[in-house]
């Protein structure tokens, strides 16, 4: 029979050892643990080791000096699948890094050979209820700029933000350091980032222990696609294709209505026209304090192979290449492409290259933001012209990454 398997994620400092060793305290049922810590010493795993009842220690793993979603990633499958070899236990705990991304984790349980002896149950994500208000939830506040990860690769924020975007069971851990419309506020913010996750709430990680163990299979798909940004891209491609579609030209923006709560709103964005890439990094210069989330696709003029995926968070936004326009293949290439996506929009003049957004924020003027967006469009004029001699910031390598600092200085930077 297949063990069920916990993921347990939050940035650093949330409190995901406090609660995981509360949970080896107060659970009826033998739990094994794989904590993983990004230093060479796993403090984390000492901690774990040392509150448990476990009459050896051996069904606590390390696993340091990377991370189990991208560098360990085959270490992990190799040690849970010795772990179950070895040992009889009904439940698998895994504490990610603080930087850990969860998709690539899950992924590990769900279609790689961790697969086989365990089911994922769970994906819980820990959120520092302080922390997460006065960096995202306080709209009266200048965001704060969080830097990139220990690798110089991504802004802290995002990877905060995709551990709430992809999860189950969000728990708000530190509710002592907030006051109640504050912790509120808080709820209400990951509500709208992730609508499908139970959302408890708790100080210094005192839980029931069936709370974080789980009841049903995790559906990877599921929780992968029911992020508020990609149910607002979803909503707005619906409403194109029964005939609202705007292809750039027109004022036409049909706002989203969604239910608020403190002010807190989702809106799209969607042009099939190119941003201008010098005028685009201006703007994500000086993006308006309340937006806590931008993310989606976009075309970015000099970059017409590249679909480039814009995420911001906070004060920073990282621009990616995540794949290739269908459009800027062989038109052999195209037809099979489009035969196997036959709902994909399609342009005559520009294929499947388009802007489309979501925008998650709170006491933001939605129009003036949308007017800026615009602005950043090549003019008509700018359509016919060399877009190769553009100042152009954005990636060309798939998977290459630019991250892009909203800060007063003109010259935020650019890494």
């Amino acid at each position: 029979m297949a063990v069920p398997v916990t993921i347990l994620c939050g940035e650093l400092g949330a409190g995901k050892t406090t609660l995981l060793s509360r949970l080896l305290e107060t659970a009826d049922s033998e739990i094994a643990v794989l904590v993983n810590d990004v230093g060479e010493v796993n403090v984390d795993a000492d901690l774990v080791e040392a509150r448990t009842d476990l009459e050896t220690g051996d069904e606590v793993v390390a696993l340091e000096n990377g991370c189990i979603c991208c560098s360990l990633g085959g270490e992990l499958s190799r040690a849970v699948i010795r772990l179950w070899k070895e040992h009889e236990f009904d439940h698998l705990v895994v504490e990610a890094s603080g930087v850990g991304e969860p998709e690539p984790i899950a992924r590990q349980f769900v279609r790689g050979p961790a697969g086989g002896p365990y089911d994922l149950e769970a994906v819980v994500t820990v959120v520092d209820a302080r922390r997460f208000h006065d960096r995202f939830a306080d709209g009266d506040q200048v965001p704060v700029q969080q830097g990139a990860d220990e690798e110089g690769t991504r802004p802290l924020a995002d990877l905060v933000l995709e551990q709430v975007e992809f999860c189950d069971l969000l728990v708000v851990n530190k509710c002592d350091l907030v006051d109640d419309e504050e912790r509120e506020r808080v709820v209400a913010l990951l509500e709208t980032l992730q609508p499908r996750a139970e959302i408890v709430t708790t100080e210094y990680g005192d839980l029931e222990p069936e709370t974080l163990l789980g009841s049903e299979r995790f559906e990877l798909e599921t929780v992968r696609d029911s992020a508020g940004w990609k149910r607002q891209i979803e909503a707005d491609a619906e409403a194109d294709e029964h005939g609202h579609d705007d292809h750039g030209d027109e004022d036409a923006h049909d706002h989203a209505h969604h239910p608020e709560r403190y002010g807190i709103e989702v809106e799209g964005y969607h042009r099939r026209r190119p941003f201008h890439p010098e005028r685009f990094a201006e703007l994500l210069r000086s993006l308006p304090d309340g937006l806590v989330r931008a993310k989606g696709l976009t075309w970015i003029a000099g970059r017409e192979k590249q679909a480039i995926t814009t995420s911001t968070a906070g004060a920073e936004t990282t621009l990616e290449v995540t794949g290739r326009w269908i459009a800027s293949f062989s038109e052999e290439r195209q037809e099979t492409y489009r035969q196997g996506q036959p709902d994909l929009a399609w342009d005559e003049e520009h294929g499947d290259r388009e802007i489309r957004l979501a925008l998650i924020g709170r006491g933001v003027d939605w129009d003036a933001l949308e007017s800026r967006l615009d602005d950043c469009l090549l003019t008509d004029e700018e359509m016919d012209t060399d877009w190769s001699e553009y100042e152009n910031p954005a990636p060309t390598g798939m998977g290459e990454t630019v991250t892009i600092s909203s800060a007063d200085d003109p010259e935020a930077p650019i890494r």
